[in-house]
């Protein structure tokens, strides 16, 4: 079986610079729908419509559209410290939609984030290098670019609006409505000295310093006040400072890993995140030690063995990460993004039932949540030659958006595929497709 010739865990830092793109996580995706979850049920939006976006942008942003895609930035998350200042940014947000201010947003770029949704695992964002599915060492580190949209600018009054709508949120949802001051403490550090030099009439936003004392009054209302809010546990802070650390592992320079997580720092988060830093060096036995520590003290953590399993890939070592893979999907059942990487090492290891099951992991994982790297394995498992894997590869040009591709490999496949087989019926269906 040839050795990997490109990494495929090290993440997102081959990303054009000019682009915008979206990470698929299914750790940061649970921490972040744990924390906002609460917050779209008061604003009666239903949990099954509420979808979550990491944006892969060094930015202090977060953006909703429609009331129920929420975006948060990479930038936004490695610097808010605490859970609860993070639901202040999204409060916020979903603030805007109760305002009824998302209905001026363009229906274009809403279209266009849509379109978009290429979204490659953290863990494993392949992409192919050409169409051939049976390219064993085919595929490469990085995501799929999303081109930047300029969100609309709205209104200062409806900026205060928002923060009051926001804050009620925040109360409604049980959630201690301080968090804005710790957000807007935060960002009035960052841009103070920019707002002191300009007219505060010429931008759209009120000045940081204003919201943080609109704020800080609403906070001495007497039934404010007296109201007591529950303090986040223990717990959901440790899962939010592993998330915060694994995005700083992935997409910061190793230099900046160190110095936000130095060697002397021996907690879970300092440690995950050089873990992942070392994987990405290509300093696997560093990894290795560092995540089998981590497993040591945490062995129910299946984002451990993720990571483990992406480890001894890199390694050429299939067995043990088909185990650490396996285990992690033991410990979180339906994880569709380490069904799709156990399912990539077992058709790269080939072994006797490797191909049955890695097609088993992908049909699951499709039916769970079709993404374009599903297809892709699936494709792999499948086989060069084989008619179902030109058809997954249509699915995967599909979901791209690359219609001709599609359609070039939904012909191939009904060459291939007797006229009664599911795969055959669904290549027509992509070939009618406008």
């Amino acid at each position: 079986m040839k050795k990997i010739l490109f990494s495929i865990f090290a993440i997102l830092f081959a990303v054009n610079v000019r682009a915008e793109s979206l990470i698929n996580d299914t750790e940061v995706e649970a921490v972040l729908g744990e924390l906002v979850t609460p917050l779209a049920a008061a604003a009666d939006i239903s949990p099954n419509r509420m979808h979550i976006y990491l944006v892969d942008n060094d930015s202090f942003n977060a953006f909703v559209i429609g009331g129920e895609d929420i975006y948060i930035y990479t930038g936004l998350l490695k610097r808010v410290t605490t859970p609860n200042a993070l639901r202040a940014v999204i409060a916020h947000e979903l603030g805007h939609t109760l305002g009824g201010h998302m209905a001026q947003m363009s229906a274009q770029i809403e279209s266009e984030m849509r379109r978009a949704m290429i979204i490659q695992a953290l863990g494993i964002g392949l992409m192919v290098l050409g169409g051939n599915p049976s390219l064993g060492a085919g595929v490469m580190a990085g995501a799929t670019g999303v081109a930047k949209q300029s969100m609309m600018s709205f209104s200062r009054d409806e900026e205060r609006i928002a923060d009051d709508l926001g804050f009620n949120l925040m109360v409604e949802a049980g959630y201690n409505p301080n968090g804005f001051v710790e957000i807007f403490t935060q960002m009035n550090e960052m841009t103070s000295p920019l707002e002191s030099r300009v007219n505060k009439n010429s931008i759209n936003h009120p000045v940081t310093a204003e919201r943080l004392k609109n704020v800080r009054e609403k906070l001495l209302n007497q039934n404010i006040k007296n109201k007591k809010f529950p303090e986040d546990d223990a717990k959901i802070i440790e899962k939010y400072n592993l998330v915060r650390a694994k995005l700083v592992g992935y997409l910061d320079d190793f230099t900046r890993v160190k110095t936000l997580y130095p060697y002397s720092n021996k907690s879970d988060e300092a440690i995950y995140a050089r873990a992942i830093a070392n994987m990405r060096g290509g300093n696997l036995s560093g990894a290795v030690t560092g995540t089998k520590t981590l497993i040591s003290r945490q062995p129910k953590n299946p984002y451990f063995y993720e990571l483990l399993g992406d480890i001894e890939y890199q390694y050429g070592h299939y067995d043990n990460s088909v185990a650490a893979y396996e285990h992690a999907i033991n410990l979180r059942k339906n994880s569709p993004q380490i069904e799709t990487a156990l399912a990539l090492v077992l058709s790269e290891r080939g072994t006797d039932n490797d191909r049955a099951r890695a097609i088993e992991l992908c049909r699951h994982t499709i039916l769970l949540d079709p993404k374009p790297l599903a297809y892709w394995v699936l494709a792999r498992a499948f086989g060069d030659g084989d008619g179902r894997a030109d058809w997954a590869m249509a699915e995967f040009y599909t979901l791209q958006k690359q219609p001709q591709k599609a359609k070039e490999y939904a012909r191939r496949a009904k060459t291939r595929l007797p006229h009664d087989e599911p795969e055959y019926i669904k290549s027509d269906d992509i070939l009618k497709q406008e």
